[in-house]
Parts: structure tokens; sequence; C-alpha cells
């Protein structure tokens, strides 16, 4: 069931801490642009990719396992058939929410993470939806 408006906006004002999973260095990816959004906007930028070592200025992490410290919101840029363990790493660690990026949807893992009490907000962007509510 899709997030209502108000929802989102308790959700990002809540949320500091954004793991980003998929993050490249790459600034013409759409997660980097993106992650350097939402650090502009004051949220710590987490970027979980064992291809990376660091990324917009922030330490880089092999998986959600290895991140320390609370994670607020798991932002995912991964392809919909990776979601499903990503998923079981954010709730074993105790994030506040799930975020599938555009394009990224798995209704199974959808369902996971909401039964084990986690916000799940599925095919829309991040960056859009912080853009929507600033205004």
């Amino acid at each position: 069931m899709p997030l209502e408006k108000n929802e989102i906006a308790d959700l990002l004002r809540a949320s500091r801490v954004i793991a980003v999973v998929g993050l490249s260095s790459n600034p013409l990816r759409p997660s980097h642009g993106v992650a350097g959004y939402m650090q502009q906007h004051g949220y710590r930028i987490v970027p979980v990719n064992p291809q990376e070592t660091d990324v917009l200025g922030e330490q880089a992490y092999p998986s959600l396992d290895e991140v320390p410290g609370k994670i607020d919101i798991v932002n995912i840029f991964r392809r919909s058939e990776f979601v499903p363990p990503i998923v079981e790493d954010a709730i074993r660690l105790g994030a506040r929410a799930v975020w599938m990026q555009e394009g990224v949807i798995h209704e199974e893992a959808a369902a996971r993470a909401r039964a084990a009490g986690l916000i799940v907000v599925m095919d829309r962007c991040i960056l859009k939806e912080h853009q929507r509510l600033a205004r």
C-alpha cells in the first residue's frame, strides 16, 4: 500500500542517516546525483557498494552489515532482483525504512519489510519526493 504524502514527509523529517545501496562515485549515475542532493539538504549519506572506497566525501562500505551506527533509511539503487537480501539486512539492522528508487519494485520484499515493521517506499525517487515536499 503506497504511503501518503504526509507519511513520506514524516519519514524524511525524522530521518538523518541514509544508507545508499548501489551508490556510485560516477557523477553521471543517478545514484550519485540523488545522494549528493540529499547530502546537501542535511542528510548523512552512507555509501554501500563493494566497488567503492569513498563517495561524496564519505567512506563506502561493502555491505549494510559493515555500516557502523544507526541507519534510518536504506535507499536502494539496485535492480529489483537484488532487493530481497538488502531488505533482510535492513530488517536485521533495525532500519526505520527501505526506499526503493524509481523502477525498483519487489512486492514480496516490500511485504516482508512491512511485516517486520519497516516503512516501505517503492518505485519513487527520494530526491523528487524531498523537492515536492519542500514546495
